[in-house]
Order: structure tokens, then sequence, then C-alpha cells
């Protein structure tokens, strides 16, 4: 199945998964995997760091589970910025193998004293690569509701996305965000961009103040002041900020879906009870707005 034409029939909810460094830890995600699958979500993500060619076993072992244990959806993460065109060659016929026709293609991010191969300087690059080597192959994209760290403006960061879905970018997937309006905002300039594929919201409950300044510090994500409020008001009490985060994400999730966003990809951090308090949650929200595709059909 290719991810993209899911969109065409419901309000699509995925998830993010991240492998363990070694395959002797496959146990935890599996079990993980498993109380994961309870949510029955569209398709599951699977992560590989952007200088992570010695990872890309765990990754492809990882999909593998996932489309052909659980028989869901796997999406493989491909960085390029630190792998040759054969490595990503050698990457994708893996994936092919185990029968995932997903990937997520990314530039990946720039670790401080490792030499980039040089194959791949931007996303937009390695997706027209992989379009032109692996037409079968379903491409998503990631993009910023704010600008990505290295751009010049908001202009100079939706030119760059455009030129990644001209490439062959059939759905994106947002760098997580905790404003709305933000996301809202990001709409609108990729449709006067012509940007017109679909667009999934990452949202990510932080459950820990730690967690939280850890994040948004890695991601470049401004905390608004409502948030701020929320971490400060509960950081020394650990069940408290981890049920104020997940209620935060829910609210994100039920206002966005009811706008009308194209989906949902909740970046999890491989905690399935989170998962299973959002979806539990928010089900019904879903539910409704597939009923109201059905009879918008009918």
């Amino acid at each position: 199945m290719c991810i993209h034409d899911l969109f065409k029939h419901k309000t699509v909810f995925s998830l993010e998964v991240f492998p363990p460094r070694r395959q002797s830890s496959n146990g935890r995600i599996i079990k993980t995997l498993y109380d994961l699958n309870t949510v029955q979500p569209d398709f599951i993500s699977v992560t590989l760091g952007a200088g992570g060619t010695t990872r890309s076993q765990q990754t492809t072992k990882i999909a593998d589970i996932i489309q052909n244990t659980f028989h869901v959806p796997a999406v493989a993460h491909v960085p390029g910025l630190y792998q040759t065109k054969a490595q990503v060659i050698n990457l994708i016929k893996q994936l092919q193998q185990s029968n995932v026709k997903n990937i997520l293609a990314l530039r990946g991010d720039k670790i401080k004293g490792l030499q980039s191969e040089g194959d791949f300087q931007h996303a937009n690059q390695l997706v027209r690569f992989i379009h032109a080597n692996f037409p079968k192959i379903d491409i998503a994209g990631a993009c910023y509701p704010y600008p990505h760290p290295e751009s010049q403006n908001y202009v100079d960061d939706i030119e760059h996305l455009k030129l990644k879905v001209d490439a062959g970018c059939t759905h994106l997937i947002s760098q997580l965000f905790f404003d709305n309006q933000t996301f809202y905002n990001f709409e609108e300039r990729t449709a006067l961009a012509g940007i017109h594929v679909p667009i999934e919201a990452g949202i990510m409950p932080c459950t820990s103040k730690k967690q939280i300044e850890r994040i948004t510090e890695i991601a470049h994500v401004p905390i608004p002041e409502k948030y701020r409020h929320m971490m400060n008001q509960y950081a020394d009490d650990p069940k408290a900020i981890k049920d104020a985060g997940i209620a935060y994400a829910i609210d994100q999730i039920i206002d966005l879906v009811s706008h009308g966003v194209d989906g949902i990809h909740l970046y999890t951090m491989d905690k399935a009870d989170v998962t299973q308090r959002i979806w539990d949650a928010t089900k019904n929200i879903f539910a409704s707005k597939r009923n109201q595709h059905r009879h918008v059909l009918s």
C-alpha cells in the first residue's frame, strides 16, 4: 500500500518509533509494538539517525516486523547526508525485500566533526534520486511549521520544501509544534506556494520537564507561554506533568482534526501507555471525521 492513498479516504493517524541501538534489545521494542498495535495506526514510521548507516540493519529489521508481523504499513526513515548513493540503493533494496514500500526521505541533521559523503547535500536531491531509481517507492518528506533552523526565513523554507515535493514527495510529515496556529499559518503558506500534497501534523506528548527542554532545544521548537506555564507549574510532580502533557496533546489533536488536518503523526517516544491514552481520548473524533467523509462521498 502506498501511504499517500490513505489520505484520500480518512484523517490519518500514524505513529513513530525508535529502534533500539542493539539487536539484543529488540524484545523491548517488539513488546512496545504489540501494545501500540492496539490503537490500530494507519502506519508506523521507524527512525534512522542521520549518521546511522551502521544502524540501518535495526531500522530495516523493525520495519520488517511492523510490515510483516503486525501487518501495519511501515515507513522507514532514509537520511541522505552521510550516505552514498550506493548505500541508499542497498538500504532501499533491503526494505523492498521485506515488502516495505514507503520511506521518509530526510537530509538528516548535521553531526559535528562528521564529514558528509557529498552525494546528498539536500533532501530534494535524495528524493529525486530515490524517485528516479525506485519509482514504485512512496516517498514522504519532512516539513517545518517554523522555518528549518538553517533557512533564512519563511519564504526560503517554503521554496526548499517546494523543491522536495516537486522532486517526488507524495506527502509530508511535520516537525513537532505546540501552537496550532503556527501549523495553520504554515498550511496557508504551502497552499500559496502551490504545494498541494497531504500534510500530517507532528504531535509529541511531552511528559517531563527534562524531556520538553531537551526536545525543544534539539528541534529548535518555540514553547508558547501557555505550555511554558504548564511545564513550570507541574515540573516537580512527575504524575501531574505527565497528565498535563497528555491532555495538551489531546487538545491539540482535537483542534487539528476539527479544522480538517490531513492526519496526525504521533511521536510516541516508544511510550505505548501514553499513546493508548491519547488514542482512547480521540478515537471517536477520528471516527466522526471518517463518517463525515463517507457521507460526502455518498
